[in-house]
């Protein structure tokens, strides 16, 4: 698949996802506002911060094709993270707000009495569909062309399937038995996933800005590819950083002094090219040294220099 194909597809689940992320904001504060239900709230909450991160999605995908440039040699992906860390700040914010609501109606001395249980029901139920599509179709992007951020924009819609889940179901319980506490438990517990998830895309963030290295398989990966590549006598100082969704890769090789340049520069480069079909994400620098020789090689030919 060309360049110019992943960028329209990527794009495309992009669209898709601010599109839907905007419907179901817009219903479920409507629905909100007519049932008065604080787990839809919480779903409502989960929604926008949806937006804020497809858009953020998308602002990264036409933003990361962007070549470097003068100011910016290694490109501009690290504006994913402090994107993810605003993100991440605004989610904590909203779950502390749904905690303080919750945990206010369940202390006080009335039951909580929701209205228009029925609409409220439609329009989660409507936004569940939505999503289930939403992801179907980033899954299949996210196979097609390797983005990572398809990828994590789909996980984070997946998780969203539960807290609406919920909200249907305090919805029902309030509507079939009158028991609108369910409606704050349920609440607290969409406010802890949104707090746990806010946490994971915080660390995450935090690491890549702070330079963290890879995750142990990339690293792992690439260590064994250069172990047995045809032609590389060993390596070292293998180094690996995060940026938004790229992994930066330094690596150096050892290779036959005695051979031509024109021998070491093709070993080189097609273990580069094996490691960027390995991981499409990464951006590959590749050093050659020359291979130590031991000391009975030296002596029994003394011709040959490092």
């Amino acid at each position: 698949m060309s360049t110019a194909d992943s960028m329209k597809l990527n794009l495309s689940a992009g669209l898709a996802s601010v599109a839907i992320a905007s419907v179901m904001v817009g219903l479920k504060l409507w629905a909100y506002g007519t049932t008065g239900s604080l787990s839809v709230a919480a779903s409502l909450a989960d929604s926008a911060m949806d937006l804020m991160v497809s858009l953020g999605a998308m602002a990264a995908l036409i933003y990361a094709a962007k070549p470097a440039d003068e100011d910016h040699a290694f490109g501009h992906s690290s504006a994913e993270d402090l994107a993810a860390l605003g993100q991440a700040l605004f989610v904590l914010i909203s779950a502390g707000v749904i905690t303080w609501a919750a945990v206010s109606r369940l202390l006080g001395p009335a039951e909580p009495h929701l209205v228009g249980e029925g609409a409220g029901m439609l329009v989660m139920g409507v936004s569940v569909a939505l999503t289930v599509v939403l992801v179907w179709w980033q899954g299949r992007v996210a196979k097609r062309t390797g983005s990572r951020v398809v990828a994590a924009d789909r996980l984070h819609y997946m998780g969203d399937l539960l807290p609406n889940i919920g909200a249907i179901i305090s919805l029902w319980a309030s509507k079939t038995f009158g028991l609108g506490s369910i409606d704050s438990v349920v609440a607290l517990a969409a406010a802890g996933i949104l707090v746990i998830g806010a946490l994971r895309i915080g660390k995450g963030a935090f690491d890549a800005l702070m330079d963290r290295t890879a995750d142990a398989e990339i690293v792992d990966g690439i260590a064994a590819m250069a172990a047995t590549w045809p032609g590389v006598r060993g390596f070292h100082d293998l180094k690996t950083r995060m940026a938004g969704s790229k992994v930066f890769v330094n690596l150096h090789i050892e290779l036959d002094g005695a051979q031509s340049l024109r021998e070491a520069h093709a070993i080189g480069a097609a273990l580069r090219r094996a490691i960027l079909d390995a991981y499409p994400q990464a951006d590959v620098i590749i050093h050659k040294d020359v291979a130590e020789v031991p000391e009975a090689s030296m002596r029994d030919n003394p011709r040959k220099t490092l």
